[in-house]
C-alpha cells in the first residue's frame, strides 16, 4: 500500500488562508482610508440629493425669497441621546403643522444632569429620507460643539422651512409628515478647548456689534 504524503498541500493551504486574510485586511483598510478622504464629497453629495436623510443648509436671506404655497405638512420633532451622555434632551413641542415655504422657529432643550462640564455634539436626520432634499434649515445646532455646565440647561433653536418644489413631486402628494431626528453624543472636543472656543466666538461677536454700532453712527 502507498502512503500519501498531505503535509506539503496542507502547509500550502495554510500560507494560501493567510494570504487571503492578509489581503482582507489590506483592503478594509484602504476602503476605510478612502471612506475618511472622502468625507468632504460625501457630505456635499448627501447635501445635493437628500441621500440619508440629509437635509439642506439654507442663507436666511435666500429663505425670504421663497414664496409659501397653500398646502400643509406636519413636521414631528425627535431627541436621542447617547447612552454614555448624562443629559436630558427633547424638543419642546412634538410637532408643527405648518405651509410649504413657511419659515418656523422650533426650539430643542438639553440639561447636564453630571456634575461637570459637557461638550457634546448632534447628528440629525429627517425620514422620509426622500423628504431630506426638500427640508431646509437655516439655523441649527447640528455638528457643532455644545458646551453645558453642571446642572444647566441649554436651549437651542432650530429655524426651517420646507421647500414648495416638494409640492411638485409626485412621489411626495400623498406625504404629509417628516420627522426631524436629533442624537447626541459626548464630543471629541476637550471642556478646555470648547471653552477657548466660545470666548473666541464671543470676542467675534462683541467686534462685529462695535462695528455695526460705529457704521450706524456714521
Amino acid at each position: 500500500m502507498t502512503l500519501v504524503d498531505t503535509s506539503i498541500p496542507s502547509q500550502n493551504n495554510e500560507k494560501n488562508n493567510s494570504r487571503i486574510v492578509t489581503m482582507c485586511v489590506v483592503m478594509v483598510l484602504a476602503m476605510g482610508g478612502l471612506a475618511y478622504a472622502s468625507v468632504p464629497l460625501y457630505e456635499l453629495f448627501c447635501q445635493v440629493t437628500g441621500y440619508g436623510g440629509t437635509t439642506q443648509k439654507a442663507d436666511a436671506q435666500a429663505a425670504d425669497g421663497v414664496g409659501i404655497i397653500d398646502r400643509d405638512i406636519n413636521v414631528r420633532f425627535d431627541a436621542n441621546t447617547a447612552s454614555v451622555l448624562n443629559w436630558e434632551f427633547a424638543p419642546q413641542q412634538r410637532e408643527v403643522t405648518i405651509k410649504m415655504g413657511e419659515k418656523m422657529v422650533i426650539n430643542y432643550v438639553a440639561k447636564n444632569l453630571s456634575d461637570k462640564p459637557i461638550v457634546g455634539m448632534a447628528s440629525f436626520n429627517v425620514t422620509p429620507q426622500a423628504a431630506g432634499v426638500f427640508f431646509n434649515k437655516i439655523e441649527c445646532f447640528c455638528f457643532t460643539d455644545t458646551y453645558i455646565e453642571p446642572g444647566a440647561t441649554l436651549d437651542m433653536p432650530v429655524i426651517f422651512y420646507v421647500d414648495p418644489e416638494m409640492d411638485q413631486e409626485k412621489a411626495m402628494k400623498a406625504l404629509n409628515t417628516i420627522t426631524l431626528s436629533y442624537t447626541f453624543f459626548e464630543s471629541e472636543t476637550s471642556v478646555e478647548d470648547a471653552l477657548k472656543e466660545r470666548k473666541e466666538e464671543a470676542a467675534i461677536k462683541a467686534e462685529e456689534a462695535a462695528v455695526k454700532i460705529d457704521n450706524e453712527k456714521i
